[in-house]
């Protein structure tokens, strides 16, 4: 066991724990200021509830040894999880180490779809559907990927820190979910401008900041996997958002402070699953192909189409995800990771085939699983406010509290 490898990942989750509550910066400057509180209380909830959800069944059927689908309960209530390592995973760090760090990819990737339907869910109807869709879509998802035995894991498909399990899955729950509540009362015809934008700021430099124990922890070591990790997240971030910048620059005269944001936040959700299989040349590639494709999306898609993806979860996490993910299978290389494939470009075009299923069924499983829990957790308790408390704001009628004194 090494010590140096587990203050590593222990401080990694730590910073993938301050992503969570860092979103909520980021979601809540972009929401309208009588919805600010209700964004922050959804983000504390998550983190409450799914640590809670994670350590009594979620990591074992996660984790556990069981079929090809879904972990088994061996390591339910944290059973036989401890100091020692788990030679399945890793065995310079122990149990719990693991256990901790990938429980927080556990707490944000729900909490990333809140962005998707900002201002109009009932509080009661988004934790149930939060701890469903932890049960049923995300935790079979990472056993699929990461679990020792799961399908995808043992046809080669690789996602380094989350690209499907974590940004694919929530960008299509997110789709789903905003064509089921319907669109913000007066969207689009009016204003819904973000009410906070040093805020949004504030968010993103935790993001940022969090990003590098999202990715570079997911080595599980400090070494050098995870430098090409770190330096990976930062360039892409930095291509993505001084891309966007430029086409906003070129399209309507000036770049944007939002913009700039999102693009990185679209590189970093892009470069994740390459993070540890590619070199800083090709992560640069996929940070300006990330911001051209959300982009895309994010100004044409979704006007043509006309759903209300309030805060662009899809446009920005679930394309950025599947666009990161089909591109390590272009771009992955044994060179910076030995333990890795090489993608397409490198003498592979398998590996390129066997991203594209992953995604695939991934994205199938995810819209299915999603629209059958939305549609039991309406019938249940409701999933959105009435008119009267989305007019009145989320703050005032959910949690009884308003942010700002005048």
């Amino acid at each position: 066991m090494s010590a140096g490898d587990t203050a590593f990942v222990l401080f990694s989750a730590a910073l993938v724990m301050l992503m969570t509550l860092g979103l909520a910066f980021f979601y809540g400057g972009l929401v309208r200021s009588k919805n600010v509180l209700s964004i922050i209380m959804q983000c504390l909830g998550l983190a409450c509830v799914l640590s809670i959800e994670w350590i009594l069944i979620g990591y074992s059927l996660s984790f556990a040894p069981g079929n090809s689908f879904i972990g088994s309960l061996k390591y339910a209530f944290l059973h036989g999880v401890g100091g020692n390592p788990n030679p399945l995973y890793s065995e310079k760090i122990p149990h719990l180490a693991f256990m901790l760090f990938q429980g927080m990819f556990a707490v944000i990737t729900p909490a990333l779809i809140i962005g998707a339907f900002a201002e109009r869910i009932k509080f009661s109807g988004f934790l149930l559907f939060s701890l469903l869709w932890a049960v049923l879509v995300y935790n079979p998802l990472a056993h699929w990927i990461w679990g020792n035995g799961g399908w995808l894991a043992k046809m080669g498909f690789i996602d380094f820190a989350g690209g499907v399990v974590v940004h694919l899955s929530a960008g299509i729950a997110a789709l789903v979910m905003c064509i089921l509540l319907g669109k913000r009362k007066g969207y689009p015809h009016q204003p819904m401008t973000p009410h906070n934008i040093p805020m949004v700021y504030l968010g993103l430099t935790l993001l940022w900041f969090g990003w590098f124990g999202f990715n570079g922890g997911s080595a599980l070591a400090a070494n050098s996997v995870a430098a090409y990790a770190f330096v990976n997240t930062n360039t892409a971030a930095a291509a993505a958002g001084i891309t966007w910048a430029l086409i906003e620059w070129i399209t309507f005269g000036a770049p944007t402070t939002v913009g700039a944001a999102t693009g990185a936040v679209a590189g970093l959700a892009a470069v994740t699953p390459a993070s540890g299989f590619v070199s800083p040349m090709s992560a640069m590639v996929i940070g300006v192909m990330s911001a051209l494709i959300c982009y895309f999306f994010v100004a044409v898609v979704k006007q043509k189409l006309g759903y209300d993806d309030s805060l662009d979860v899809f446009g920005v996490h679930g394309i950025g995800g599947i666009t990161g993910t089909i591109l390590a299978g272009l771009l992955a290389q044994k060179l910076v990771n030995p333990s890795g494939p090489n993608g397409l470009l490198f003498g592979n075009p398998h590996q390129f085939l066997v991203q594209l299923t992953g995604v695939g069924a991934s994205l199938v499983y995810t819209l299915v699983l999603t629209f059958i829990i939305g549609k039991l957790v309406d019938v249940m308790v409701g999933l959105r406010v009435s008119e009267e408390d989305e007019e009145a704001g989320l703050d005032i009628s959910q949690h009884k509290e308003t942010a700002y004194t005048s």
